[in-house]
């Protein structure tokens, strides 16, 4: 088993890290920045660097303070969370060459993935579903008309070395397609670092659909059900359940074998998620693969009792997985709500400052995961991500009650967030029918 490991990310899922780690014995070092001093994964870890001021390049995305923080703590393994450098496979190999482990999967398998438009010809050679789209990156405007008047509009232009809803426009007709294009390519360079674009069709109003992956570095995968995270917001997740509502048994068992399937074809080992859309006719199509942890990951770990981080560090130490398959069982149904330091009055405008007093809700059924606490201070600089407040229930009714108690419980005073919204979809007519699709909340709640 790891000795002593870096936690990498800032937030609530270094808190989390940092838990799974104490409960398995192991050590950890936080890292921060000086916007971050007073975070609870701070106060938390065994132990704890600075390194660096607020602005993430000049600290979080600082790869050789993180490395160094590492190796004077003489930390045998790097926890990179999600966000920052968390999918960047030259921070996973700079890693190897230092001789430290990354608790992830390895730097081969993050670059096919992380490509979105090799991992399309990845997946279709596998006989994984994939979106209809062009083959390869567009090279320039005239290939991007003549691959659009094939493929049909609507469609989107997403980049190639995408992720989070960046760098995605929809065209409805070649009028649009030139003028989309250099947008989309100067927001891909601005984002990533790289302008390179491909075409896919655009499904209408489809269900977002995962599966959680978890494989062994001796071969064994599996995968842990499925998540809805159909609620988005400019293409940003704000809700996620799980299982999904309305998927048949004989499309969920079709559905997971395939991403297992597009696992292995990644040659991938550690945790991660496959992502597809579900059309209206029960047909689904590969979407991308998150080679990380996933913030809705809790959704899972409540309906089916696995810990999926300490799943993480076992098969990052060289341990094999102790499940099969057939041992995975969903029991009731689980719902998470991310509460962001936003205003949905103002169009969702960031709202930083003090928390004056933090009121957090409990009970049966009741988990939520947080970094902050009464008296602290929320930082301009990063994520508005604030609490992943999750419900469970013995089926999706029970767990949209107590979702709905548990948020008039929740008071966050001293600044705006969400709770007001996420009220507004527990109590929406569609949803609580399980109505769900990615243009949900523009269709029912925003319009």
């Amino acid at each position: 088993m790891l000795k002593k490991v870096l936690v990498y990310p800032r937030g609530e899922i270094a808190v989390r890290i940092i838990r799974a780690c104490r409960e398995l014995r192991i050590g950890t070092v936080a890292v921060y920045s000086e916007a971050d001093a007073e975070s609870l994964h701070v106060r938390l870890a065994d132990e704890a660097v600075r390194i660096g001021p607020a602005a993430a390049q000049d600290s979080y995305l600082k790869m050789q303070n993180v490395l160094s923080a590492a190796l004077i703590t003489g930390a045998d393994a790097i926890h990179p969370g999600y966000g920052f450098l968390a999918e960047d496979a030259s921070f996973a190999d700079a890693c190897a060459a230092c001789g430290i482990k990354f608790v992830g999967p390895s730097p081969e398998s993050i670059e096919r993935m992380g490509d979105k438009a090799r991992a399309r010809a990845l997946m279709k050679d596998a006989g994984v579903p994939v979106v209809p789209g062009s083959e390869g990156v567009l090279g320039d405007e005239q290939r991007a008309l003549r691959e659009a008047a094939q493929i049909g509009y609507p469609l989107m232009i997403k980049a190639a070395a995408g992720g989070g809803g960046r760098g995605i426009r929809v065209v409805h007709g070649e009028e649009g397609l030139s003028r989309e294009l250099r947008t989309a390519e100067a927001e891909a360079k601005a984002a990533f670092g790289n302008g390179a674009l491909y075409l896919e069709k655009y499904l209408e109003e489809p269900r977002h659909v995962e599966f959680q992956i978890l494989a062994d570095e001796q071969g064994n995968t599996l995968h842990c059900g499925e998540r809805d995270c159909s609620l988005q917001r400019r293409h940003q997740k704000m809700v996620e359940e799980a299982p999904c509502v309305g998927l048949a048994p004989e499309l969920r068992r079709e559905m997971g074998q395939a991403a297992v399937a597009a696992a292995r074809a990644a040659g991938y080992a550690n945790a991660g998620t496959v992502e597809f859309l579900l059309d209206r006719q029960g047909r689904y199509y590969f979407l991308e693969m998150n080679t990380r942890i996933q913030v809705e990951h809790p959704v899972t770990e409540m309906v089916t009792g696995i810990d999926l981080v300490k799943a993480q560090l076992t098969i990052a130490s060289g341990l094999p997985l102790d499940l099969r398959q057939e041992e995975i069982r969903a029991s009731g149904h689980a719902i998470e709500c991310r509460i962001t330091a936003e205003d949905p009055e103002r169009q969702f405008a960031p709202s930083a400052g003090e928390i004056r007093s933090l009121l957090i809700p409990g009970g049966i059924g009741v988990r939520v995961d947080t970094h902050v606490y009464a008296g602290y201070r929320v930082p301009p600089h990063y994520d508005s991500l604030l609490a992943k407040l999750i419900c469970w229930g013995r089926d999706r009714e029970e767990a949209i009650q107590r979702m709905t108690r548990a948020l008039d419980e929740f008071v966050v005073d001293g600044i705006h967030t969400t709770i007001p919204f996420h009220r507004q979809i527990m109590t929406n007519a569609f949803f609580r029918r399980g109505e769900v699709y990615t243009n949900f909340i523009q269709r029912r709640l925003e319009a």
